[in-house]
């Protein structure tokens, strides 16, 4: 059993993986986008430093801002493949099939994470090669922040995937409710500084914990002084989830 399982997933993850170099949104905003806007912004302020740097003209860090990139638009592909599939009857012929919906649905989050580490080792050497000196990261660390991050923005994704109306809509939906987050995130303006109102809805966002553990690990402080984070990246990832399989419809 647990063969025939292992078999039908990776089957179903090669397909996603085809279909998904096939989009040109999810592969250029996934692989592409992120990078460009790297090195873009690294150039345009002089370098990446770290954010304890005693520089003063870098109102942001460009790597982790391209980091979060990464993740919203690994979510805004998922929302429209979700979206197009049960507009299409593909997740409704799909859970017709052997396959359980751990198997459709594990499937999809494994695609973008595999190119979410994809996307960030080509941010990694590009760094490297373009502002030597100044990627002194670890990598492991940094990939594992990013791909814990990523996970709980995918687990929102979800949530999004599984109410959006339409394909039609689900770009802007998505849009709508992901790039706002990155203004109450941390990484332009604390977010003590926010109106409380603000401040209480950031910290209910992962986007918001996810800068604060890439900063962590960027600047040397480590996981430790940032675990509280961590800890709250994987209760929304659970509460996410949770509702989204209240909520999300086949067809």
């Amino acid at each position: 059993m647990p063969s025939r399982f292992l078999r039908g997933f990776w089957k179903l993850t090669w397909v996603e993986i085809k279909i998904f170099t096939r989009e040109p949104m999810g592969f250029v905003g996934t692989l592409v986008m992120p990078v460009v806007l790297f090195i873009v912004l690294g150039r345009a302020f002089g370098s990446v430093a770290p954010v304890n740097t005693t520089q003063v003209d870098i109102p942001f860090n460009a790597a982790i801002l391209a980091a979060v990139l990464i993740a919203i638009s690994a979510v805004q592909s998922l929302v429209a493949i979700i979206s197009i599939y049960r507009e299409g009857g593909i997740l409704k012929r799909l859970r017709a099939t052997p396959l359980s919906p751990v198997t459709i649905l594990g499937s999809h989050v494994v695609v973008k994470l595999v190119f979410t580490v994809i996307s960030l080792t080509l941010l990694l050497l590009a760094g490297r090669r373009l502002f030597p000196g100044v990627m002194q990261v670890n990598v492991f660390s940094f990939t594992a922040a990013v791909l814990i991050s990523t996970l709980s923005i995918l687990s929102l994704g979800f949530l999004i995937a599984s109410v959006v109306p339409t394909a039609r809509f689900a770009q802007m939906i998505s849009a709508v409710v992901l790039y706002p987050m990155l203004a109450l995130s941390g990484l332009f303006y604390p977010v003590d500084r926010l109106p409380r109102a603000f401040e209480v809805v950031s910290y209910l966002l992962p986007t918001t914990h996810a800068v604060a553990l890439l900063n962590g690990v960027w600047d040397g402080s480590g996981w430790s002084a940032h675990w509280v984070n961590v800890a709250a990246l994987l209760v929304l990832f659970a509460a996410y989830t949770a509702l989204s399989t209240k909520v999300f419809r086949w067809e």
